[in-house]
């Protein structure tokens, strides 16, 4: 009895300085990781966050792989990359060896673009073995691919739903190893087991962001009065956001820093009591306004077609 007192003891103290650690995190921000000549599998790049994320990295002259479904947008992702890197090869200097300065030749990263639709586990599988072979082992992999299904769950036919959780979800257990909040699960799932099997040099940061506005979600809007004092998020923001917290190994970043709140809350009330909370937000209702105007695109192309 008195062991598991102590060990009882023991937990409540590694809680409470896990608590003082993380605060002095916001206090004292950590110095970022240098990525600098690692391997960086980034889905979705050919747009929005996906090439957001990727010219990030590209300016901390990590080698770029780059999976898209899109060839064309992700080729253009990989030349404002290489533009890029091309902005950043300049020669570095260091002392000599007998006091003098030597000029270094300049490290240079590559970028690699694959076509790759990460719903289908074959297309995953085999573009996985290309990297391998032609690039080499990955070190950072940014799991952003995503889709939208855009209408309400009875509306939407099963093959949409499927898709949707492919590729939102599943694909995240083809990639190299509800649809997001399956992801979200199994990232805590996976983070749990790495750290159970002792794994120390492997990291995962969560990234859990607000409305951002990339288009993906357009018209999509909470209550007007709360709008202005929680605005969709500007992309780059949100990457540069997300960046941070993955050079810095930090487990889970929400963006606005409110979301942290929304999270704890949903965790603790009533569930009538987060109906509540929504319904004054707006959140319960916010994806009306975008489901109409998908509704009203999908109508007038079957007007143009003759349908």
């Amino acid at each position: 009895m008195m062991i598991i007192l102590a060990e009882f003891f023991v937990v409540i103290l590694k809680v409470l300085w896990a608590f003082v650690t993380a605060g002095a995190k916001w206090v004292v921000r950590p110095k970022e990781k240098s990525v600098a000549g690692q391997v960086c599998v980034i889905t979705g790049a050919g747009s929005g966050l996906g090439r957001l994320f990727a010219k990030e990295f590209a300016r901390r002259r990590a080698i770029l792989v780059l999976w898209d479904i899109n060839s064309q947008s992700n080729e253009e992702t990989a030349e404002m990359v290489r533009q890029i890197y091309h902005e950043l090869d300049t020669p570095i200097t260091k002392d000599g060896p007998v006091g003098g300065v030597e000029e270094v030749p300049p490290f240079q990263p590559q970028v690699y673009t694959y076509v790759c639709d990460v719903g289908k586990r074959e297309s995953v599988y085999s573009t996985a073995e290309k990297v391998r072979r032609e690039v080499g082992e990955v070190d950072i992999l940014i799991n952003n691919a995503g889709v939208v299904s855009g209408h309400h769950l009875l509306e939407c036919p099963d093959e949409l739903i499927e898709r949707t959780m492919v590729v939102n979800c599943h694909a995240h257990f083809w990639d190299y190893c509800a649809s997001k909040f399956g992801a979200i699960g199994f990232h805590e799932s996976l983070s749990h087991e790495l750290k159970a099997s002792e794994k120390d040099g492997i990291n995962m940061t969560l990234v859990c962001p607000y409305l951002v506005d990339t288009g993906m979600f357009k018209g999509c809007r909470i209550r007007k009065e709360i709008e202005p004092f929680l605005p969709p998020l500007k992309p780059e923001f949100c990457v540069k956001q997300a960046m941070r917290a993955i050079l810095t190994d930090q487990p889970m970043i929400c963006t606005p820093r409110i979301v942290y709140m929304v999270n704890f809350m949903k965790s603790i009330l009533p569930f009538e009591a987060i109906v509540c909370m929504y319904r004054f937000l707006g959140a319960d209702k916010c994806m009306y306004p975008f489901l109409a105007q998908r509704k009203e695109a999908m109508n007038n192309n079957e007007a143009k077609n003759g349908i």
